[in-house]
Formats: C-alpha cells, structure tokens, sequence
C-alpha cells in the first residue's frame, strides 16, 4: 500500500513539472507597461505622465508614488533650482569677477570667498538681513503652492521674456528652466563637496 502511495506522488509530481506555469497578472502588466524615456530599462511611473516640462520619466527611487501633489513637488524643485542657480553664480562670481578680479558687496565682512566660512564673516546682522527678505518672499508666495496655477510661476517677470511667446515657445522655456535648475543643483554640491573636502577654489 505504501509503495502504491509511493508511486502515485511521484507521477502526479512529474505531470506537475510539464504543467503550464500561470502568469501572474504583476507579470503581465510589467511586459505591457510602457518604458520610461530616460531610463528605458525602468517602467515609466504612472504619474509621470509628460505633462509637466521637463518631465522624462526618471524617477528611479520612486518618490513620485509618495507624492500626493506633484505640483507641490515640482514647486519646491523650481525654487531650490532657482536658488542653486543664484548659488553658484554667486559664489563663482565671488571668487573671480570680471578678469579674476572678484566682485563682493563692499565691506571687509563680505570678501571671504569660502561659501560655509563666509556665514560667519558676515555676522548676526547680514545673516538675519538675509533671513527676514528670504521669509518675505516665502510669506508673499505661500498661497500659491496650493493652488491651481502653474508651478514656479509667482507673477514676476520684469524683462518680458515670455511677453508675444506662443503656449510652444512657453513650454520650451519652462522646459529650459527646469533642465538649469536641475544642473545648478548638481552643481551646487559639486561645489560644496570641492569645497568642504579640498579647500581649493572651484574653477582651479
């Protein structure tokens, strides 16, 4: 009786290894899933659908699926942009100016070119000058994070650049923004990694 019992398992067992294997549905949608345009080996995230400038699907850590408000993300992307850009303008600007000659406010406070040493050599005064007009503009534009509105756009600007611009010609340069802000980030901690670890001035 045992050996018939024996017997049955092992047929049953090998008919089981020619036996189609089910697909999972995960499975399924991964083979139809379209691929993202930036890193064409990753699925494209599903609130990554384009619509956005600059949007190419690259999102490998996933911090869009995290995110209930893409706009909210992508404000707060736009302003460290903006401020990265300012940054390293600034602190390039510092050290070598026009001909290597280096531009700074007057005073001997503000001549220290090292971005972490000069928080100090500026004082209590100049840091809280700073503090009081970045908190202005965060108090002045704090609605707008919310809203409906396009993200990154708090009514400034002063030199007309997207004055008689078609909805194209908009799009490209919010396009434009966006890919120098993500590289003036990339940038900025290029700069404080050479700084903070080399001591040695960015451009050599």
């Amino acid at each position: 009786m045992a050996l018939k019992t024996l017997t049955l398992a092992a047929l049953v067992a090998s008919a089981a290894a020619f036996a189609p294997a089910s697909s999972s549905p995960k499975a399924a949608v991964s083979l139809n899933a379209e691929m993202s345009e930036s890193v064409p080996f990753l699925v494209k995230p599903e609130k990554l659908d384009g619509s956005m400038p600059g949007d190419v699907g690259f999102d490998p850590m996933g911090l869009s699926e995290i995110q209930a408000d893409l706009k909210y993300a992508r404000w707060a992307e736009l302003k460290h942009g903006r401020i990265c850009m300012l940054a390293i303008v600034g602190m390039v600007t510092q050290q070598y100016g026009p001909f290597g000659s280096g531009w700074h406010v007057p005073g001997d406070q503000f001549t220290n070119t090292d971005p972490f040493g000069a928080v100090s050599s500026v004082g209590f005064v100049g840091n809280m000058q700073i503090f009081a007009a970045i908190a202005t503009l965060e108090f002045a534009t704090f609605n707008l994070h919310y809203g409906e509105g396009t993200p990154g756009d708090i009514g400034w600007d002063f030199l007309g650049l997207l004055d008689g611009k078609s909805d194209e010609e908009v799009k490209r340069t919010m396009e434009q923004e966006i890919v120098h802000c993500r590289l003036a980030m990339i940038a900025f901690v290029g700069a404080s990694v050479q700084t903070l670890l080399f001591h040695t001035p960015l451009l050599g």
